[in-house]
């Protein structure tokens, strides 16, 4: 900040400098014409009275910003462990990050929010932005990689291979014996959510087990979603031996419902759910679940949004990564195959 607390001005940075404005401006934005000491002198002062650029007036100067934006509609651990992917994709690149989130967290004014944000952020600040787990279609005037797009997207994106993930994970709980098994959907808009309900449905099928829909709880990924879903699978008399939830987030809250109303797991019941996020390993028993590399789906997708805003990438723009199993202390065989 400048002399009372006034932001500092590229005119600040001239006087300290011992240079004009003019130079200061072409120092700032890359032009020729001054002499390496004098770029040594402008910067020394930039960085002595900490001034910086307004991306704003910097973006209507030149094409571009070198700003990427990440767009979420909340930060949870799912989000966390994309960001470090990002981070990771964008250091040493010559890109800055904003990273946008919604303040109206599954309130009523959550819907259209990922076009909102894009709106605000394309085209002035912005070179381009990565949208995670909209749920919807996007438009923008600037490039954009989706993570976990929404169902029919054409946009460019990069996902897990969630019907693959989801196939393994109910043939699991069909090797140990279940064979009544609950399952907690996602936001149905998504195509990962609708990948996870058709692996549980193929799994099933091709294991000769008959779809129960009343076993299926219709959840939004929202992990209090699960909560009344998960109670009304246990309070019924014939309640599942094994729940599978779409989302970690959703499994946890299905586990933590069994403990409330005394059944134990595994022992009573199995749950599983699928991301892997870091808590998943840190539950009591530990969450069997799918690891989809959130930090690998982050890296890949800053990596396409790099390319594309600098008209380089040549590879395809939809992205499916693999996914793995990861078996925990919470699934077990039912306890009637245990015996006494």
């Amino acid at each position: 900040m400048a002399e009372g607390g006034a932001p500092v001005t590229m005119s600040d940075v001239a006087r300290l400098a011992g240079v004009s404005t003019a130079t200061v401006s072409r120092v700032v934005n890359g032009r020729y014409g001054v002499s390496a000491s004098t770029i040594a002198q402008v910067r020394s002062a930039i960085e002595r009275l900490g001034y910086e650029s307004s991306l704003v007036a910097t973006s209507l100067r030149r094409s571009r910003t070198n700003v990427l934006g990440l767009v979420t509609h909340s930060f949870q651990s799912y989000t966390a462990e994309v960001l470090k992917g990002v981070m990771e994709a964008l250091s040493q690149s010559g890109f800055d990050l904003i990273i946008y989130a919604n303040s109206d967290l599954y309130g009523t004014y959550s819907e259209g929010w990922e076009q909102r944000h894009l709106t605000r952020l394309s085209g002035t600040l912005t070179d381009g932005c990565i949208v995670v787990t909209p749920w919807g279609e996007v438009r923008s005037s600037t490039p954009v990689v989706v993570i976990d797009p929404a169902r029919d997207s054409t946009v460019p994106s990069v996902t897990a291979d969630n019907l693959t993930g989801a196939t393994a994970v109910v043939e699991h709980l069909l090797g140990l014996g279940h064979r009544r098994i609950g399952f907690i959907a996602g936001r149905s808009n998504m195509a990962a959510a609708w990948s996870r309900e058709e692996g549980y449905r193929r799994a099933l099928a091709e294991a000769g087990v008959p779809v129960d829909p009343t076993l299926i709880g219709r959840g939004d990924f929202n992990p209090e979603s699960a909560v009344p879903l998960a109670r009304a699978l246990l309070d019924r008399a014939d309640r599942p031996t094994a729940i599978f939830a779409a989302s970690d987030g959703m499994a946890l809250k299905a586990l933590e419902v069994a403990k409330g109303m005394g059944l134990s797991v595994p022992g009573d019941l199995s749950v599983v759910g699928f991301d892997n996020i870091p808590e998943s390993a840190l539950a009591e028993p530990g969450l069997t679940t799918v690891d989809q590399s959130m930090y690998r789906l982050g890296y890949e997708a800053a990596r396409m949004l790099k390319s594309l805003v600098s008209g380089e990438w040549e590879g395809p723009t939809q992205v499916v990564l693999p996914t793995r199993l990861v078996v925990r202390g919470s699934t077990a065989a039912p306890k009637s195959l245990l015996g006494p």
